[in-house]
Formats: structure tokens, sequence, C-alpha cells
């Protein structure tokens, strides 16, 4: 399988993070250019990866999740009380050949990602 995928994980409820949303941008020397917009499922996936073998395109790109605004509806935390707000993670593809998962860990004070399989 190629394409590339996301999953979100809510490490203080200890499962996945749902109806998180997530802006999804290809980005160039002159800016970025917004491509889509996503919210998670119940799984804290996508529906369908956010590129498949058929339009996965090499470049770099910048996902930027709304944890500030899923802390909020999810924790009840109020605005003023929230340590981050958008994570933006920019990344490149490169292997059209490749699966490119890029995963979030989150908590309310802290998070983490890696390069999935």
């Amino acid at each position: 399988m190629t394409g590339l995928t996301t999953h979100v994980l809510d490490l203080t409820l200890g499962k996945p993070a749902d109806q998180l949303e997530i802006s999804f941008y290809s980005s160039q020397s002159d800016g970025k250019e917004l491509i889509a917009n996503f919210a998670t499922n119940s799984d804290g996936r996508l529906d369908k990866p956010i590129f498949d073998q058929f339009n996965i395109r090499e470049g770099w790109y910048e996902m930027i999740f709304h944890a500030g605004k899923y802390l909020v509806a999810r924790h009840k935390m109020k605005e003023a009380d929230l340590f981050f707000d958008n994570i933006s993670i920019s990344f490149q593809i490169k292997d059209l050949k490749q699966h490119y998962h890029v995963p979030l860990l989150l908590s309310k004070f802290g998070y983490s990602t890696y390069r999935g399989s």
C-alpha cells in the first residue's frame, strides 16, 4: 500500500481522538496552499487516505492538528488554560512507492509524532 494516512490517539483518555480537525497543506518556497480539511472518525483516523497510490505526489507538506479546539470540546478545558493550540507537522514525501503515516499522540500538555508504517 502506498499513500499518506494519519491517526490521532488521546493519551489522556487512552483511546482514539474522534472529531479532531486537521488542515492539510502543500508547502512551497512561496508559501503554502490548503489542500483539504478533515476530521478524525471514532477510531482517530480519517475515513480514507489523504493520498492513495493514484494521487500521491512528491513534495513538502504540512498537517495542522487543531488540538486546542479538540481539548476544549473533549476535555472541557478553558481556552485560557491551553498549553498549545494548533500542532503543525511538516514533512516530505520523496519516494512514491512507500507508504507515509503521520500519527499524533496527544495529551493536554504534550504530544509526540513519528513516521509510522
